[in-house]
């Protein structure tokens, strides 16, 4: 490992003095085997080269045409080279690596690639390109559900395995996050040499993880005269980007584009609530009194309280706690998730199993299954959840006493899964794919279609005449009647 540590290095001090204005643009991604496979050796680019898209292609066409096809991707978030020369021991802090699961299963492996700096769009059509080399798709898959699974050496089998990755100010929650992500990588390569079964792995990311000024601040391989600035210039520039980044959430308030809902399970946020608007109605004497919930929850300065939340790795529930609601002194608004494997698609997934309000010692619950969900490492996002007009959410029962209710939510998003560096991952919209647009053209083109079979309907129904009045002989008399 002090050897690939040396490489992991030296390829970092090339890249922040050869392309310092571009550090922040590449990912790494190393390619291994399982014992006892042995690939063509592929010479590694050259220092300072950035490999694209098509270079990346011929480099897993090689690899895959010869090794094993069913491949482990372990791709995370965020990723850079300086993550491995930071936390991997590569500055004198041998035994406390984040990466004792990779570094032994690189050290093992007989066939190795380590691509020090991949073009993040190239990282991120990695699953494409394994895809129509592999011809089969991904399964998107966790330790638990492999270690069900039985693969066959003859079959190819493409298995994505998704890792987060964590920033802030205290460098350890970073080394913490890639600690655990080395862990899993270290549960599914044992699962794997448990069934016998060969593999070729892939550790890459979808986006780098680090700014190239911080890189150089944090490394000491800063260019030109930022060698000889104080550690306390560093401090100072984070201290200028928390002052940006406030006032940028200042900017966002004013223009109505807040912060979103975010509970926190020890220091580490498992869940994410976003929406324009939220408000509730009840049918009181005929009439709906409604009651806008927004000003309460989202905004500067606004805290809303979540005592009662809590969140696993299998459920998660979401209370906003109000006060004075439409009459009701104490005013719950809880969402109820719960996230499982369906065996149909391969995949975890999570649900909004429902949507409670609580009230003076009442609960009117809205079953959101059938319609709210997204796969477990997505958000889920719609313009419009409501109880009412093309309703998501309806009554648990006919007695519930949510037929007395209405919930409206506006541009609504919410993850209570796998949340990485408080942001929402990636969305699952709810609009569905037969958009206004989509029927107006089908709608069009349909009437253009029976217009024109119309026509020649017509044209095919023409007949021509069976005599003709000759000007040369007699003319045809047609004798009158009276």
């Amino acid at each position: 490992m002090a050897t690939l540590n040396r490489i992991l290095v030296s390829c970092t001090v090339m890249f922040v003095v050869l392309n310092s204005g571009k550090c922040d643009a590449q990912v790494p991604l190393m390619l291994w085997t399982s014992g006892g496979i042995s690939l063509p050796s592929q010479l590694p680019p050259a220092a300072g080269h950035i490999v694209g898209q098509e270079q990346l292609s011929s480099y897993l066409e090689r690899a895959l045409n010869v090794g094993p096809r069913n491949v482990l991707l372990f791709l995370q978030d965020k990723m850079s080279i300086e993550d491995f020369t930071m936390y991997g021991g590569a500055f004198g802090n041998k035994q406390d690596s984040a990466f004792p699961n990779l570094e032994g299963a690189l050290m093992s492996s007989p066939s190795l690639l380590v691509l020090p700096a991949v073009s993040w769009p190239a990282s991120n059509a990695v699953i494409g390109q394994l895809q129509d080399h592999l011809e089969t798709s991904p399964l998107y898959m966790d330790a638990e559900t492999l270690s069900q699974l039985r693969l066959n050496a003859s079959s190819p089998a493409l298995l994505v395995f998704r890792l987060p990755y964590g920033t802030g100010a205290d460098l350890m929650s970073a080394k913490e996050v890639l600690s655990g992500n080395d862990e899993v990588i270290g549960q599914v390569l044992s699962i794997m040499k448990s069934q016998s079964v060969p593999y070729t792995a892939i550790y890459t990311a979808l986006r780098p993880s680090r700014e190239a000024a911080l890189i150089s601040l944090e490394a000491g391989l800063g260019g030109g005269r930022s060698l000889l600035q104080a550690r306390g210039g560093y401090r100072e520039s984070q201290r200028e980007r928390e002052r940006e980044r406030e006032r940028q959430h200042r900017i966002k308030d004013k223009a109505g584009i807040y912060s979103p809902v975010e509970f926190k399970e020890g220091d580490n946020t498992c869940i994410l609530l976003w929406a324009k608007n939220l408000s509730v109605s009840i049918l009181r004497g005929g009439r709906w009194e409604g009651h806008d919930l927004t000003p309460s929850t989202f905004g500067e300065g606004v805290s809303p309280k979540l005592h009662g939340s809590s969140c696993d790795q299998t459920k998660s529930k979401l209370v906003l706690n109000y006060e004075g609601v439409l009459g009701h002194r104490n005013f719950k608004l809880i969402f109820a998730m719960s996230q499982r494997h369906f065996k149909v698609s391969a995949r975890r997934w999570f649900t909004l199993d429902a949507v409670e309000l609580e009230y003076d010692g009442t609960k009117a619950t809205f079953n959101g299954s059938r319609n709210v969900y997204a796969p477990a490492e997505y958000s889920y996002r719609c313009e419009s959840v409501t109880s009412f007009r093309w309703p998501a959410l309806f009554p648990h029962s006919s007695k519930d006493p949510a037929n007395q209710w209405r919930v409206s939510f506006q541009d609504f998003q919410i993850q209570g899964f796998n949340v990485t560096g408080g942001d929402f991952s990636y969305a699952s919209d709810c609009a569905g794919f037969f958009t206004p647009g989509i029927w107006m053209g089908l709608m069009t083109s349909l009437l253009m279609v029976l217009v024109l079979t119309y026509g020649l309907h017509m044209i095919m129904q023409l007949r021509t005449m069976d005599r003709f009045d000759d000007p040369k002989g007699p003319a045809i008399s047609v004798p009158q009647t009276e």
